[in-house]
């Protein structure tokens, strides 16, 4: 990958898109795909859409109660298994279920995540965001390796976030074991990290044909701003005091539905049979961010470093081989 890739393709699709219009005339039977935190969100927008495209889903749940309710309003082959991010068995017992149950794996979402919470450790003592973002997605994907590899032109696709802009990785202390925690850094890195993942894992999936791409959904209200307060959502502008939307953000952020669809497209396009570890946004590839960059919109020249998504990956490969 390389920056001059950082380019939209014209695909024709837009910021509020709708699922339908991602996948017309694309027809998913006979395929299978997994979408972590699949049953909440933009996540169970996606798995509605690639059920009702005729793929087959499988939502790996941290919260069964929680995912059977949400899961009952999505038509199609959908089920659920077990597993939690922060915690290494579980995942890799999801992982050993879905190898014995089907034959080859052809898409997986890595969709789930945690936003600006407090300072919590998970396995080993990683910080969270980074564990449960990062570190949670790179083990299952590991562990998935054998399932994707027998399927025909697999894809990946992580979920980033434009947040990646304020920050890469923090190589010197990547768990804030040194410097104080700040939450908004923390979640930067571990973005910056999800899009870093695509990029060297597209390089590894080469080989069998598959690729990884990672996704900026847009911003929408889910429950991803659990940890926010109120107050702190009217700081970001997000928010009146009152509770109510102000009407530029109205217009910018997006709802569920329509924040699924770049993860649909990245999961389906053709046009990206040749672009290995972009970054998108808006249904199409991302911008390469310059002075004119809004806020929300395009693409760190960081996370395309194909020397930095390497360094990571040992990194990531040092520290789940110690957990």
């Amino acid at each position: 990958m390389a920056a001059a890739d950082q380019k939209p393709l014209g695909s024709g699709f837009h910021a509020k898109s709708e699922p339908h219009e991602i996948l017309a005339g694309i027809d998913l039977t006979g395929k299978t795909a997994i979408v972590t935190g699949g049953y909440s969100g933009i996540g169970l927008e996606t798995t509605r859409a690639l059920a009702g495209a005729g793929a087959t889903v499988i939502v790996p749940v941290r919260d069964p109660a929680k995912a059977k309710e949400n899961l009952a309003t999505v038509d199609g082959n959908v089920s659920s298994a077990k597993m939690d991010l922060a915690d290494l068995v579980s995942v890799r017992d999801f992982a050993a279920s879905v190898a014995d149950d089907v034959d080859a794996l052809d898409l997986l979402i890595n969709n789930a995540g945690i936003m600006a919470c407090p300072l919590e450790r998970v396995g080993p003592g990683w910080e969270s965001q980074f564990g449960v973002n990062h570190m949670g997605h790179f083990a299952l994907t590991k562990a998935l390796m054998p399932s994707l590899e027998k399927a025909v032109a697999p894809r990946v696709v992580a979920l980033s976030s434009v947040a990646h802009r304020r920050n890469g990785i923090s190589w010197d202390d990547i768990q804030f074991e040194k410097n104080e925690y700040q939450k908004w850094v923390a979640y930067a890195q571990a973005k910056s990290a999800n899009a870093l993942f695509a990029n060297a894992l597209s390089r590894r999936m080469q080989g069998f044909g598959g690729r990884a791409f990672s996704v900026h959904p847009g911003g929408i209200f889910t429950p991803l701003q659990r940890h926010l307060p109120i107050e702190e959502q009217v700081e970001l502008g997000w928010l009146n005091k009152d509770g109510t939307v102000p009407p530029m953000v109205a217009e910018i952020f997006k709802t569920p539905a329509q924040g699924c669809t770049t993860s649909l497209w990245a999961a389906t396009s053709p046009l990206l049979n040749d672009m290995p570890g972009v970054y998108c946004e808006d249904g199409d590839v991302a911008q390469l961010m310059g002075e004119d960059s809004l806020p929300y919109q395009h693409c760190a020249p960081h996370i395309t470093v194909d020397e930095d998504a390497e360094r990571l990956w040992e990194i990531s490969e040092t520290l789940l081989a110690a957990a």
